[in-house]
């Protein structure tokens, strides 16, 4: 395979870009010690140096110390390797990697979220949060089941109605909208809320 470009990114480091539309990150000491120049073949044997002996290693690393500072979900993970252009086999293997530790894990991401939200948003809103995250949506119905239960929608929002200190009796028309709107950015269906206002309170 051919070296088809070498980009430069920072002060530090290139990007590497093969003709079979493989590209990755290197230092530029690295490019040097491994003799890398544009138009240049790359051998297999050097492919695969820079592959296990740098890439890999670099990209395990790397996904330690993101998930050191916050939990992630795969998806989000593996974008953020994929920003640092580390190649997909490189980004597989450090995958695989905290995976073996236990330290991703999206079903256990999906519990927790739902955990911390389940009294702030609806089901759907949360439902919508954990898919854009990239949790699987069977992971994110299981985790739904199990941290909301039996709890209806209506229970959350006569939750909401009551912190809010809403009461049909006093409240005008102006008051009501005021909490349909709310309830409505919370992510509840107008129907459910509706029913709640005008029955339930």
């Amino acid at each position: 395979m051919q070296v088809a470009q070498i980009e430069e990114l920072d002060k530090r480091r290139v990007r590497v870009h093969l003709e079979d539309g493989r590209d990755f990150a290197l230092y530029k000491g690295e490019v040097r010690k491994l003799g890398l120049t544009e138009g240049e073949e790359l051998s297999l044997g050097q492919y695969e140096e820079i592959q296990n002996g740098i890439l890999a290693k670099r990209a395990k690393k790397r996904a330690l110390h993101l998930l050191a500072r916050m939990d992630r979900t795969e998806a989000q993970l593996r974008q953020k390797l994929r920003q640092g252009y580390y190649t997909e086999e490189a980004i597989e293997e450090a995958v695989s990697y905290v995976k073996g530790l236990r330290y991703l894990d999206d079903a256990r991401y999906a519990r927790n979220f739902v955990r911390c939200q389940k009294g702030q948003k609806s089901q759907g809103n949360m439902r919508m949060a954990l898919l854009s995250k990239g949790i699987p949506r069977k992971l994110a119905e299981q985790a739904l089941e199990e941290e909301c239960g039996q709890e209806t929608e209506q229970e959350l929002i006569l939750r909401w109605v009551e912190k809010k200190h809403y009461s049909k009796e006093t409240a005008d028309r102006k008051e009501k909208q005021r909490m349909y709107q709310f309830l409505l950015r919370k992510g509840f269906r107008s129907n459910e809320i509706l029913h709640v206002l005008d029955y339930l309170t």
